[in-house]
């Protein structure tokens, strides 16, 4: 029990550590991209935020409802992108907090900040000193509205999706996966591998 304890701990440690570091990360990116644009850009980039945000919302759900089995099965034939599938249906719990919790949340906020630089830039242009803040509010009202909505209604729409096909798509993650690690040499998933003697590295260490 405290063993699990001390991992769970662990995990949400590291879990705070990258979601201070991705936000930090978005919300400076957002902000230079968002400088000096006008407003409809600024709209394309906040839209831009919410769908990164819905594309991992599905990721999040799939691997908690992919099944293991045909994963194996394409494995085992040595399929690229299926051990790395395995991996993520296996650790689903992390994966859906990864994607769900941190770079959903995220997304969430900084579009938020993102649509009120929006806003601000919409009032500017289009808005006169006559109209007085009125107007002003009701242009605020409106824009963050349609965003939240567009917002909830896409994630609904994403976890119906990613139930129904959780097992593809966990599989095009793998695939994805498989070719940031073993063709650009960038390692995100921490999966055991296999030497060509079928000895994983912690074997080779303890030898």
């Amino acid at each position: 029990m405290k063993v699990d304890i001390k991992k769970s701990l662990k995990f949400s440690s590291s879990i705070a550590v990258i979601t201070l570091v991705l936000a930090a990360i978005f919300t400076i990116v957002s902000n230079a991209l968002l400088s000096g644009v006008n407003a409809i850009v600024g709209t394309l980039i906040v839209l831009g935020i919410v769908l990164i945000g819905i594309a991992f919302d599905i990721v999040g759900v799939a691997s908690t409802a992919a099944k293991e089995i045909p994963l194996h099965a394409m494995a085992s034939e040595r399929v690229h992108g299926a051990k790395h599938a395995v991996y993520i249906a296996r650790n689903a719990d992390r994966v859906s907090t990864f994607c769900n919790d941190v770079i959903g949340d995220i997304s969430g906020i900084v579009s938020g900040t993102a649509s009120a630089i929006v806003v601000i830039e919409m009032v500017s242009h289009f808005v006169s000193h006559e109209d007085g803040s009125g107007l002003q509010n009701v242009i605020s009202v409106l824009f963050t509205s349609v965003v939240a909505g567009i917002t909830v209604f896409g994630k609904a729409l994403a976890k119906t999706y990613a139930i129904s096909h959780a097992t593809k798509i966990v599989f095009r993650v793998g695939i994805l996966c498989y070719i940031i690690e073993e063709q650009l040499h960038i390692p995100i998933l921490k999966h055991k591998r296999k030497n060509k003697n079928g000895l994983n590295n912690k074997a080779e260490k303890a030898k």
